[in-house]
């Protein structure tokens, strides 16, 4: 399962939620008729959510749900999670680019062999995504996503070879 998105507030009286969008494709994501999955919280146990309608505000999703009757039952559902199942989520057709959930997981090692780590998550910085890996000590470095610093990706392999420069790892 992968969290594409997080139900921030709602937006008006009519039970509107603001989205925060965790996904690359967005306007593909979040269509009318689209279901999602949430995941329990401290006050709900989970359920399903269907768009009925959408609406993009400053760059955020401004959704009705099916089952979001009005305000009251929206303010409910802050903090909510929106999950999909990955299985459903077909591969980029470009080789050069990949989902977060195809990366997480993988193995990091130098160019050399030296094994760095396992890829814990990917950060989406302004200038570039970030590679986070939990090295062997626990620890954790930043890795730019770029192929002069990662000029391999073997996601049937299950591993990222890095080339990082002087210091990189020592941050």
């Amino acid at each position: 399962m992968l969290v594409v998105g997080k139900i921030l507030r709602p937006h008006g009286i009519r039970g509107e939620l603001v989205v925060e969008v965790h996904t690359d494709e967005p306007e593909d994501r979040f269509t009318v008729g689209s279901v999602f999955d949430t995941g329990p919280t401290e006050d709900t146990l989970g359920g399903r959510l269907t768009i009925e309608s959408v609406r993009w505000h400053q760059g955020r999703p401004l959704i009705f749900f099916a089952e979001v009757p009005d305000r009251n039952a929206a303010e409910e559902l802050r903090g909510l999670l929106l999950w999909v199942d990955s299985a459903g989520i077909a591969a980029p057709e470009d080789p050069d680019e990949f989902h977060d959930h195809q990366l997480v997981g993988l193995d990091v090692v130098t160019v050399g062999g030296d094994k760095v780590g396992v890829v814990a998550r990917i950060d989406h910085a302004p200038a570039s995504d970030m590679l986070v890996v939990r090295r062997e000590d626990r620890t954790t470095s930043l890795v730019p996503f770029v192929r002069a610093i990662v000029p391999t990706v073997d996601v049937a392999g299950g591993r990222v070879v890095i080339d990082p420069p002087d210091g990189l790892l020592d941050l």
